[in-house]
């Protein structure tokens, strides 16, 4: 197994990207309360394919849905050996909207994007706003409606926290990402 897909270094990649991008550089100003509760779940998928994937969402939407939130809020659902392709992740959000709705849980559970070539639509690859969503690994967020809502409805301006993030990577450029990154920083 090649050192990418060493489920410990998976892990510990995707929890500096949570405590030096996501939380330190307050991309998500409602992720460092859950994360420090520990009410985030990170799992670590060993699917090769796109159909054991869906499956693996599958299972972990049902865990979601049937735990507590005090003890699990949110889970994200990293995938570092199948969607590599940024493109072909893009299309299977929409396989992982339609498990949400045959599940019976829009309007409860959500699955959001993060991926390492990340790209919003009509923009450059290399535009800056991008780094917003970029992971080190593509990962699915399954996110409950409820937790949204209440952070939403208790954070100032939330509309402003896309406009802000976007300034914020465009300071930062890709080298300061990359560096913010590193084992090093």
């Amino acid at each position: 197994m090649t050192d990418a897909l060493d489920p410990v270094r998976v892990d510990a990649d995707i929890r500096r990207w949570l405590e030096r991008a996501v939380i330190g550089l307050n991309l998500c100003p409602f992720a460092k309360s859950v994360y420090l509760k520990a009410q985030v779940r990170i799992v670590v998928s060993d699917a090769s394919t796109e159909r054991a994937l869906l499956e693996q969402l599958g299972e972990e939407l049902a865990l979601l849905r049937d735990t507590p939130a005090e003890q699990v809020d949110t889970t994200l659902l990293v995938h570092p050996q199948v969607l590599g392709d940024f493109l072909d992740y893009n299309d299977f959000l929409d396989d992982a909207d339609a498990l949400v709705e045959a599940m019976d849980l829009a309007g409860e559970l959500q699955v959001a994007s993060f991926h390492p070539d990340y790209r919003f639509a009509d923009t450059d690859p290399d535009d800056a706003g991008n780094l917003t969503n970029r992971a080190p690994y593509p990962v699915l967020h399954l996110l409950r409606e409820a937790s949204i809502d209440r952070a939403v409805a208790a954070y100032p301006q939330p509309d402003a926290i896309i406009e802000r993030n976007i300034a914020t990577m465009q300071d930062l450029g890709h080298d300061g990402f990359r560096k913010l990154l590193s084992d090093e920083a």
